[in-house]
């Protein structure tokens, strides 16, 4: 089992050709995961990507865009080990309490900051779209 094993969902009021350009755009990879080098190793098109993961950390990492009514829901999946920055291999699991606690305050960090940059995400595409109203036309 991966150190940090995230699954999170948000829903999305936006054309799904619209969200899908923003997750194909290598820019906001970086910005997103900054400390993650990805590699894509399956570009799903319209329904999203999976990358290969390495450098501080080794695993997966995928954006699923699901079209749903109006919008889209994005699912975001993360599967990840630490690596030793000397060697590159992967760390060991926590064998200790203590090292559960670090391991799981690496993925409550990691969940925090993934919801915070989908939601500027949905802020973004949804502009001033006022809740329970459809989609607003991009300008």
């Amino acid at each position: 089992m991966p150190a940090i094993d995230l699954v999170d969902e948000t829903f999305i009021v936006a054309a799904p050709s619209r969200v899908a350009d923003v997750v194909h755009d290598p820019a906001r990879w970086q910005q997103w995961w900054p400390d993650l080098t990805l590699t894509v190793f399956m570009d799903r098109g319209p329904a999203g990507i999976r990358w290969s993961v390495t450098g501080a950390y080794q695993g997966s990492c995928e954006v699923w865009l699901e079209p749903v009514g109006d919008g889209v829901l994005v699912h975001h999946y993360v599967r990840l080990d630490p690596t030793d920055r000397r060697t590159g291999a992967v760390q060991p699991a926590p064998v200790d309490a203590a090292g559960w606690r670090r391991a799981a305050r690496l993925r409550a960090a990691r969940a925090r900051e993934w919801k915070r940059q989908v939601w500027a995400l949905k802020d973004e595409l949804e502009g001033e779209r006022r809740p329970g109203s459809g989609m607003v036309a991009p300008s």
